[in-house]
């Protein structure tokens, strides 16, 4: 059969029903799919060794005959192992395969494969475990590079670089280039045709170099053009304009001075707001930085100039503590501010409704209950939405919807984010940082302790709380599941009391933790539990009695990571430390120092990976979550940065934001200089460009029509 990019996978040979549901787990649809599906790693398979001459431990091809039949042994439920013994002109070797027990029949004895992998021991006693192999005179596979594929069940490594394999030799030519060809000239990259083919079978490592970097180029160039067109359409439109207004006017109305970097922020909301077109910006700010007071500060440029506001938490607890904040400091000045939350029902939800629709409510601060349809604004002019990563584009852009024209739009993130990734991922936005913290903030004192301490440990919590104080203790996972059995632990007590060791491969789970600590080691104080499976209204509750202070010790995944302000929790212990990101931790860090009480965050690790202490060591050297935002983002790259992709940036399948930074700054010189000579991407030579930024950007289809 003839094969073109959009021939679907179940047309191609060997790929049953079964199998074609497989592959489109891994959105593998189409050749067009296969063809840009770009392998993790590779495994070097061009060298072939005698047995004698395999060095140990390193993989390499082995053409050996199988000399005995494969025997199958049945050591335990769920567990069988395949034996076979291969030999060469030089020597023997004991072949060993576990849980694959087709081994005994695809293997046939007197007939010669290839086995790759590493071989183990001395002359006389050599072995491998779980080799790859293929039958020596039909090998498709050895003498390459070969490409080694993300996998899910069902589909292995063979099956799919033999799908690839089939389709690079019928379709590379067909590859469009999207690249326009001063672009390819002037960075030196190979064509479109020539990077599918050496990005799945290079011929050598400088031709995957070369596959790799113009790749990577051509997604960073993509999405570059593409938030480059956002931005455009972004100022072209018309918005409110707000009227300029003293600093020191709204300044006059806080119990507080304001730090100069909330200045700089707060000029630079006025000059946007004032300009005629569209704000779209990004302030970012360490916790307790002060972001609010420049929401409210839009807030009231907004209603002095006869426009409303509304503002977006994530949270009923968060909403709440934001709408008690604001009010003392904007009613004096003839803000009039509303509440809408999920607790707001009957007649006071239909007064709220109506006050909106008639403008008697000038900033409306709420939760996702400010996109239900029933909310009508008569004049919304700014939408803020507060914690943005917990927002996806679509919410936010729902919100902004509602104004009946574009308005402006502040969103704020207490994640720091590195300038260089922000301005990629928040590309349609200006980015605003708030690089101080107010006179008078205590820092958090923050040490790393291995388990041996854990008794010191929870005698330091109970001498808090002795003291008047709250504490958190969170947990990597929310409780015990069947996959994770094996390595969850709740430390057992012993006779003298709670434990002074764990394991270190253990994870803490919240729910038996929690019972644990109640039960055994806390039993005189109040421990408190919240998770994200919980009902809202449960965590809701669970967090008002803890900011009551009704609960002691609150027991808590990662879900009090963006929560509501409790002064008085001094304490801040992290379970497994070593699972969590370095941003994560900062955030969690940041749920206690928030009153006038010395606090402190210790980071529990069992681990002893010298690496992984070092890591956690840098949280206990800086404050600076920028600093540290720099160094996560280093270590782990900006997938597992943000964690689910919430951000709303593209999934990229080849370049990364944080490795490739070189190829961004010419990808985006490129673009720039691209887009000055045809700013829409109209011309037809062009056209194949636009077409890759609007799949880039599939997840708003409407983006660019």
């Amino acid at each position: 059969m003839t094969l073109r990019l959009s021939t679907g996978v179940g047309e191609l040979p060997g790929v049953g029903p079964a199998r074609k549901r497989s592959l489109e787990k891994l959105g593998l649809r189409t050749v067009g799919d296969l063809l840009s599906y770009y392998p993790r790693s590779y495994e070097d398979r061009r060298r072939t060794v005698k047995l004698c001459q395999a060095p140990e431990g390193i993989p390499v091809c082995i053409r050996a005959m199988v000399a005995q039949p494969p025997r199958l042994s049945r050591i335990r439920k769920g567990l069988t192992l395949t034996k076979v013994r291969i030999a060469d002109d030089t020597g023997a070797a004991t072949v060993t395969f576990f849980n694959q027990d087709y081994i005994r029949d695809a293997l046939r004895t007197g007939e010669d494969y290839v086995f790759y992998g590493a071989v183990e021991g001395s002359a006389g006693s050599r072995s491998m475990t779980n080799p790859a192999f293929e039958r020596a005179e039909c090998s498709r596979f050895t003498g390459r590079i070969l490409p080694v594929y993300p996998l899910t069940k069902g589909v292995s490594n063979n099956l799919l670089a033999g799908l690839t394999l089939r389709c690079v030799e019928a379709c590379a030519d067909e590859t469009p280039e999207s690249l326009p060809p001063e672009v390819l000239r002037d960075n030196g990259l190979c064509g479109a045709a020539c990077a599918c083919r050496s990005v799945h079978f290079p011929e050598s490592e400088t031709a995957l170099e070369q596959a790799r970097r113009r790749l990577i180029f051509e997604e960073l160039f993509t999405l570059t053009c593409g938030l480059a067109l956002l931005r455009t359409r972004r100022e072209q439109a018309a918005g409110a304009a707000f009227r300029r207004a003293p600093l020191a006017e709204f300044e006059a109305l806080l119990p507080f001075p304001l730090t100069g970097a909330q200045r700089r922020v707060m000029e630079e909301v006025a000059a946007d707001t004032a300009s005629g077109a569209p704000m779209n910006r990004l302030v970012q700010g360490d916790v307790g930085s002060g972001k609010t007071m420049v929401a409210a500060f839009g807030a009231w440029l907004a209603a002095r100039s006869g426009f409303q506001c509304a503002l977006m938490a994530p949270t009923e607890l968060l909403a709440e503590q934001h709408f008690r904040s604001l009010e003392p400091l904007l009613a004096p000045a003839g803000v009039r501010l509303g509440l809408l939350t999920g607790s707001v029902k009957g007649t006071a939800r239909k007064g709220v409704y109506a006050a909106l629709e008639r403008g008697e409510i000038d900033l409306v601060v709420g939760t996702h209950a400010l996109l239900s349809e029933a909310v009508a604004f008569a004049n919304l002019g700014l939408a803020v939405a507060d914690e943005q990563h917990r927002f996806g584009v679509a919410q936010r852009a729902a919100l902004a919807a509602k104004a009946g024209r574009t308005p402006h739009v502040l969103v704020m993130s207490a994640t720091p984010i590195p300038r260089t990734l922000a301005l990629i991922i928040y590309g349609d936005l200006d980015v605003s940082v708030i690089d101080q913290l107010p006179p008078g903030r205590t820092p958090v004192e923050t040490y790393v302790v291995g388990e041996d301490k854990r008794q010191r440990m929870y005698g330091f919590v109970r001498r808090l709380v002795g003291e008047g104080r709250q504490a958190y203790l969170v947990c990597p996972a929310v409780e015990e599941t069947q996959e994770r059995a094996e390595e969850t632990r709740i430390p057992a007590a012993g006779p003298d009391g709670p434990p002074e060791a764990a394991p270190s491969a253990a994870l803490t789970a919240a729910v038996p933790y929690a019972q644990y600590l109640q039960n055994e080691v806390f039993p005189d104080l109040r421990v408190g539990l919240v998770h994200g499976r919980m009902k809202s209204r449960d965590k809701e509750g669970v967090m008002r009695a803890f900011a009551a202070g009704e609960i002691d010790v609150l027991v808590s995944t990662t879900v009090i990571e963006v929560g509501v302000d409790v002064p008085n929790a001094a304490l801040m212990v992290v379970e497994n430390a070593e699972r969590f990101g370095l941003s994560q931790l900062h955030q969690l860090r940041g749920r206690v120092g928030r009153g006038k009480h010395q606090s402190y965050c210790v980071l529990v690790t069992g681990t002893q990976h010298p690496e992984s202490r070092e890591r956690l060591r840098v949280l206990s050297k800086t404050a600076d979550g920028f600093k540290i935002a720099e160094e996560d983002l280093k270590l782990r790259g900006p997938g597992d940065f943000f964690g689910q992709r919430q951000h709303g940036l593209p999934q990229l399948g080849i370049a990364n934001l944080a490795g490739d930074v070189r190829l961004l700054k010419q990808a985006q010189q490129a673009a720039e200089e691209l887009l000055r000579s045809d700013p829409g991407l109209q011309r037809p030579e062009h056209g194949a460009l636009l077409a890759r930024v609007r799949r880039l950007f599939a997840e708003n289809p409407d983006m660019f029509n």
